[in-house]
């Protein structure tokens, strides 16, 4: 069976499983190429360094949370307002909690990254089209701001707890923040 799933996705999906496990740092190749089951050749004909195996995981859990988005937004009624735009985003994040939680994988990993490295910018790119989306549903640029560190800070308080409570909580409080804006 696992023959069948290409060398490149076996090693994305182990090292996405260790990096948000363990850590970025804490995960060594030998480790991922293991969990795969694959060559150490097949771990770099598909990537040439960790690094970019790691901006792979970063861009991964990226598309999938744009993915998660896109689906609770098209689940959206018709004529929906700003305001049920506006929580998907937070919705989008609470359906990809994972067991055990540890808090959001990219800032997770962003930061046992150094300062200027091309990961820590992608999280940040990651992080600006959140509080873009938020942004274009509510059209207010401070209340998309003010909901943006709501979901942040939720975020990383969750993250710390290992539980995503903190992260529920915030969404009631940005649906109680858009019913009084």
């Amino acid at each position: 069976m696992s023959d069948r799933i290409p060398a490149r996705t076996r090693i994305l999906d182990a090292a996405s499983e260790r990096f948000y496990a363990r850590g970025v740092a804490a995960t060594g190749i030998d480790v991922i190429i293991a969990d795969a089951g694959v060559a150490k050749m097949s771990l770099y004909n598909n990537f040439a360094s960790k690094a970019d195996l790691v901006s792979a995981y970063l861009e991964r859990r990226h598309q999938e949370f744009l993915e998660r988005h896109r689906r609770r937004v098209e689940a959206l009624p018709a004529g929906a307002g700003p305001d049920a735009r506006a929580l998907t985003v937070f919705d989008a994040y609470l359906d990809g909690v994972d067991d055990p939680f540890r808090g959001c994988g990219l800032l997770n990993a962003a930061g046992e990254l150094p300062s200027g490295d091309p990961g820590r910018e992608a999280v940040a790119r990651h992080k600006t089209e959140v509080e873009d989306l938020l942004r274009d549903a509510v059209g207010d640029e401070a209340l998309a701001e003010h909901l943006s560190l709501l979901l942040e800070g939720a975020m990383v308080r969750a993250g710390l707890e290992g539980d995503a409570d903190r992260l529920r909580r915030a969404r009631r409080m940005a649906a109680e923040l858009l019913d009084e804006a």
